[in-house]
This record gives C-alpha cells, structure tokens and sequence, in this order.
C-alpha cells in the first residue's frame, strides 16, 4: 500500500482538528511532511492549527465542515482531490460529549452525541471510500475510545456511539475484504483517558464539576499511535497502558471489571464545586486550537494508576484461572 512506509507525501483528511487529539494528529502529521486537510466546526481554530502545521513542515488546507451532515463531508472529500489529487488517508476524530444519568440527559442532546460520534464517523467513511479506492488504496482511521470496549457510568451517549464505531469500523473492515477491496485498511484507536479540552466542552447535567478519571495521558500518545497505524495499519490499537489493561479486565471478568469502574467512575469523574447545567459544545462551536485540556495534575497520577490497573488486572487474572480450575476440578 502506498502509505505503509511513507506519510511525506501522503494527503490526510482530519475531522476534529481544531483540538485535542485532532490538533495532535495534524502536528505530529506536519512533522512528517504530510499535507494534512483540517476539517472542524470552528474555522478561526482550524486557521490557528493550519498556521502552526505549516511552522512544522506539512502542508495544509481548511475546510470548516459539520460531520452530521452527510453532503458536507462528500464536499470536504472533493475539496481535499481537487486541491491535492488524491486522498490517502482519512482520521474520524470529531467528538462530543454530555455528562449526567442517563434518565436525566435532555433527549436532543443523547441523539446528538450519537450523530457526531456514530454518524459523523459513518458520513467520513463514506465519503472517504471511494477516493482512497480511487488512489490505489489507503488507510481510515476512526478514534473510538477504551469505551468501545468497556463502560463508564454518566457517559451513556458517549459509550453507545464509540461502542458503535467499533462495530462500524469491523463490519465495513468485513465487506471491504469480502467484496476486494482490501487495500482499503479501516483501523480503529481505542484511547485511554487523554489530557484533552473534551471534559471541559462537554454538556453536564451531574451538578459538580466534570473530571478526566486518571490516569490522564497526553495527546501525543494518541497522536502517535494514529501515525504508526497510518504507517502499518492493523484493526486496532490501545492509546495509554490504562486502555489495555482495562480492555483485558473486561475480556477477563466481565461482571467484575464493570461493577469496578461503575464504582471507579462515580468517585474520580466529578470536583466537589456544584455547576449549573450546560449543553458545553454539543450543538455549538466551541474550540481554542489547543492539543491539550489543562489537566496536567491529574496527569501526574498517571504512574501511581497505571500501578493501580496492573494489580487489578493481575487480580483479576488469578481470579479467573481460579474460577476455572474450580470448574474442572468438579
């Protein structure tokens, strides 16, 4: 495939890029010489990541695109050929978020995380196939979060439409072999917590602050595990060594790992200040331009957690074996 070794000279469409992951992505991109097509509701942070990336080395191109809506991202593919010639890889990225029990999160706001995050990802694919088949082959890659694989309690839109993405991506990564069309790889990223503006922008009905549960890893991490499957794609990958030892607690014991995070998810995602309600950037625009969310503190609790995940999951492992050698044993 023509992206396997070399993003230099590779065109790559990002949604989301006006921050968090999507800002990282396209910076860490620049640095590799791609020219990178900056897709995001806000246009003057799009303007501000497209400057910097030009800083890096890569070139760039803004197209202020709402992934809900089908035409506009057909329209922010033909922009990208007609100003570069081709596609080669596509990043689904965009996201939001509201915070809350499910049985007190306004109706609009649950559809609407699930047509950014579900639909928006399906409207990218779609609008990405038929050029990448166009150029030979290429790479999609759709950022679906550790929640595609586990649950965290107050996120219940969020974790539907990344459990969503998750499926999306296997079955169209199925008829795409099925159907020989297998230089087209569609891999999926499955993120642990990142240090990104995302808590602060989401819509919050829970009364308190919102919080990224730690450990919190930056960006970068993210960033980098996207370019390495763009060099070498595979179906999936872990961002943050939370991410894959949670995933392994869940495989492992399910009813466990979820009563743990259940009780995990009610103690570390709120501040103790009460908060009005907010609909944050759900139906609005809101975006700085900046990779990162400010949460630099509870990035320092990141070695002490990761210690935390590694005994449970060990605990978890020992418990299973257990389980299982009671069975054969009877």
């Amino acid at each position: 495939m023509p992206l396997a070794r070399n993003l230099a000279d590779a065109t790559i469409v990002i949604t989301g890029a006006s921050s968090g992951i999507g800002t990282a992505t396209a910076y860490s991109l620049a640095r590799c010489g791609s020219t990178v097509v900056l897709a995001a509701r806000t246009e003057p942070a799009l303007r501000e990541v497209a400057r910097h990336c030009r800083e890096l080395g890569g070139r760039t191109l803004v197209v202020p695109t709402d992934v809900t809506d089908a035409d506009a991202m057909r329209r922010l593919a033909a922009t990208a050929v007609a100003e570069f010639g081709r596609i080669d890889a596509w990043i689904n990225n965009a996201a939001v978020g509201t915070i809350g029990l499910f049985d007190e999160i306004p109706v609009a706001e649950f559809r609407r995380v699930l047509d950014v995050n579900l639909l928006g990802t399906a409207n990218g694919i779609r609008a990405a196939l038929p050029h990448l088949s166009a150029a030979g082959g290429g790479v999609v890659v759709n950022n679906a979060s550790v929640l595609a694989e586990v649950a965290m309690p107050y996120q219940s839109p969020y974790n539907a439409a990344k459990h969503g993405v998750r499926g999306l991506s296997d079955t169209v990564r199925q008829e795409l072999r099925a159907t020989g069309r297998g230089s087209v790889s569609i891999c999926t990223v499955l993120p642990a917590t990142i240090d990104t503006p995302f808590f602060r922008h989401a819509a919050n009905h829970s009364g308190r602050q919102v919080l990224p549960p730690p450990p919190v890893y930056p960006p970068e991490v993210v960033a980098e595990t996207i370019v390495r499957l763009l060099r070498r794609p595979r179906r999936e990958a872990y961002a943050g060594g939370a991410a894959r030892l949670i995933g392994m607690q869940w495989r492992l014991a399910p009813a466990l790992a979820e009563r743990v995070l259940g009780w995990y998810g009610r103690y570390t995602q709120f501040g103790p200040p009460p908060t009005a309600d907010t609909t944050g950037n759900v139906f609005r625009a809101d975006a700085a331009a900046t990779a990162e969310g400010g949460w630099h503190g509870r990035r320092r609790q990141l070695v002490r957690m990761s210690a935390a995940f590694g005994l449970a999951a060990a605990g978890t492992a020992v418990g299973t074996v257990a389980a299982l050698a009671r069975r054969l044993t009877r």
